[in-house]
């Protein structure tokens, strides 16, 4: 019998039947519109994906209804009221092809970010708000907005709605009483501070959320589905300031029993469906959780909304394991389950599940690089671990001219995807791997329990060159005159890296992270980290996690300051984990000596000392390439990845993989 048989059963929402249990999560589509406001290419590519990829209901990312009182940099995220008629044409041509697949789509729609516009994609505005509060971001007073203009957004969302119901989608998602955006700022106390009809009383904090839908159901009619994305916890200590899991505070933003009354009220208002998460983004690690939450961190708050209302709830959240969302659904916590980052990682994921092929799917690694980062910095949403993600037809395979004989050096993540990318093609790979196993630097990175993802994207690897029939070489070194004398018409090096290391003296007692994290050597009891980037912020976690007395050392004025992650809901809720769990942290200093138990420094108060069992170096890796450098003038089809020319990330050493492997 196929275990997950009740995830592939229909489910309503309103009067739209959804063929199965899953829904692609609303994630901002930055890059995926025109300069009119419309889907582009990439846009309709991407989502068209996920649908032939099995999954029942897409959900956009954001779309604006209003560019008039919130004003945002064209072109950004489709909006619908901007250009009707280019909206609702390239709408339509997406909306017909997802249809062709048998899925639904809604469309979501945003009141505006107000307080959380970020710079660096929405532009750098006057930002508004409900009331004259602080920015999240900007050292700035929001301006607050008045009633016309709130009157005008309800109307645009109607407009907007109107416009999307002739592109063809089956309904919308409103964004957002939720993550704190606008419609959220309006329903939360600590940013509303109106004495008009919109301020005061729960009821009418909710009234703008009221009026949305109302206006939505008199444009479109009450049978078309208006679903709500909706936080029933906000998890803000203050403003700018978020709660950690397991910590203990006074929630400021909305809390539990708020947020159950609202949510009747709001489905009394008439939303269709409450797409369930928690956070704001004083508190961004909660709505979009980093690997160091726990996988399926929404689901007590489901069960809390499910237990509520009548309504189908939509459970989000690192939701990726297929055992936790058949439980989900079984046990009542929720009625469908919402996959954005790992739909990012493999379109194909609901397929592959119905066809009982879980361990194709390739995983998530929650490190956010290429989707909440890229969006953040680079106004893009891609993926780290698929390198086609929004790009589906600028990096579609390309047909090969002519077989290859690949000879690739390394089997790490850089040669593994080559390897798989080139066999896809139709040439012949062959990996040589120095150590016993695949994946690199995935393995003693995978190390910390909340890496566990790590390990799985080297298994992934692992299978996929052998579902594909890849001759792979483990414990083999190669040398120069063995690459001359292979007769391969093309050579990748992809040696990889070693951690940097130096003399402190008593080096018997002085370790590299990875000889720690890969259990060869024993920290000890009390140990200190030199170098306070990821791997040591993420080594110094990991032991503090069983009890060991940690203390970073960094040279710089803060830990994190240079190679951290990109995304900031992972390097502020990483930076908040190391003082919560007892870890001391030393900037601005230098270490000397490392002798009879004793760690010397000069720091900026002087000269300092403390008493350890042992000295773990992370201070970066020194890329080994020396074969390359030997081979340069000798071999001319050459190809040097990952971290071998110092690419110390994981999305850039597959990007570059796929991207040469796809070309030669």
């Amino acid at each position: 019998m196929f275990q997950y048989k009740n995830l592939f059963t229909p489910i309503k929402i309103g009067s739209v039947t959804i063929k199965n249990r899953f829904a692609l999560a609303p994630m901002g589509p930055l890059g995926l519109a025109d300069a009119e406001g419309g889907f582009n290419q990439r846009g309709i590519d991407y989502y068209t994906e996920r649908a032939k990829g099995g999954t029942g209901l897409i959900i956009t990312g954001v779309t604006f209804v209003d560019n008039e009182v919130e004003e945002h940099g064209m072109p950004n995220v489709p909006c619908s009221t901007h250009n009707p008629v280019q909206f609702v044409r390239t709408g339509r041509e997406m909306t017909e092809r997802i249809h062709a697949y048998n899925a639904k789509v809604f469309l979501q729609m945003s009141g505006g970010f107000g307080r959380v516009t970020i710079p660096t994609n929405l532009g750098d505005y006057p930002p508004v708000a409900p009331s004259p509060i602080q920015h999240r971001w900007l050292d700035k007073t929001c301006r607050a907005l008045t009633v016309e203009e709130i009157k005008s957004i309800v109307k645009k969302f109607g407009d907007g709605a109107f416009h999307a119901k002739r592109a063809g989608f089956d309904g919308v998602e409103i964004h957002a009483v939720h993550e704190g955006y606008l419609i959220d700022q309006f329903a939360i106390s600590l940013f509303n501070q109106r004495t008009d009809e919109y301020g005061g009383s729960l009821e009418n904090r909710l009234r703008f959320a009221k009026e949305i839908v109302e206006e939505i159901k008199a444009r479109c009619g009450k049978d078309f589905p208006v679903a709500l994305r909706y936080s029933p916890k906000s998890f803000i200590k203050d403003l700018r300031d978020g709660a950690l899991p397991g910590e203990e505070f006074i929630e400021k933003g909305r809390d539990l029993p708020e947020g159950i009354e609202a949510a009747k009220l709001l489905v009394a208002y008439g939303y269709d469906s409450l797409d369930v998460d928690v956070g704001s983004y004083d508190s961004w690690y909660w709505s979009h959780p980093p690997m160091y939450q726990e996988k399926g961190l929404y689901r007590p708050f489901s069960k809390i909304m499910k237990e509520t209302v009548g309504v189908p709830i939509i459970c989000a959240g690192r939701m990726d394991n297929p055992v936790m969302a058949l439980e989900a659904i079984d046990n009542g916590t929720c009625d469908m389950i919402s996959l954005g980052r790992p739909l990012l990682a493999d379109p194909d994921y609901v397929n592959k599940l119905r066809m009982n092929q879980a361990s194709s799917i390739r995983p998530c690694i929650s490190c956010q690089e290429g989707c909440m980062g890229r969006i953040q910095e680079y106004s893009m949403l891609n993926c780290a671990v698929n390198p086609q993600a929004c790009r589906e037809r600028a990096t579609a395979l390309t047909p090969i001219l002519k077989k290859k004989k690949v000879m690739i050096v390394g089997g790490g993540i850089a040669g593994c995807e080559a390897a798989r990318v080139l066999k896809l093609r139709g040439h012949e790979p062959e990996v040589y791997e120095q150590s016993s196993q695949l994946g690199g630097n995935l393995i003693p990175g995978g190390a910390p329990d909340f890496k566990e993802d790590d390990i799985a994207l080297a298994k992934w690897f692992t299978n996929q060159l052998k579902d594909l029939d890849i001759p792979v070489h483990l414990n083999t070194t190669v040398s120069k005159d063995m690459v001359l004398s292979s007769k391969c018409d093309t050579v990748i090096i992809a040696t990889g890296s070693t951690p940097k290391v130096f003399s402190l003296g008593d080096n018997a007692k002085v370790y590299t992270a990875s000889e720690v994290l890969l259990g060869s050597k024993d920290a000890g009891e009390t140990t200190v980290v030199v170098g306070g980037g990821l791997v040591g912020c993420e080594t110094a976690l990991w032991l503090a996690k069983q009890g060991k007395k940690v203390t970073i050392v960094e040279a710089l004025h803060k830990i994190l300051a240079v190679n951290g992650p990109l995304c900031h809901a992972n390097s502020e809720m990483l930076e908040k984990l190391i003082p919560f769990n007892h870890i001391d942290v030393i900037t601005d200093a230098k270490v000397n000596k490392f002798e009879n138990g004793q760690l010397k420094m000069t720091t900026s108060d002087g000269e300092k000392e403390i008493t350890c069992d042992s000295v773990i170096l992370s201070v970066g890796y020194q890329e080994q390439n020396s074969l390359y450098y030997d081979l340069e003038f000798e071999v001319s089809d050459l190809h040097l990845l990952g971290d071998a020319k110092k690419v110390s990330n994981i999305m850039y050493a597959i990007w570059d993989a796929y991207e040469v492997a796809n070309h030669i």
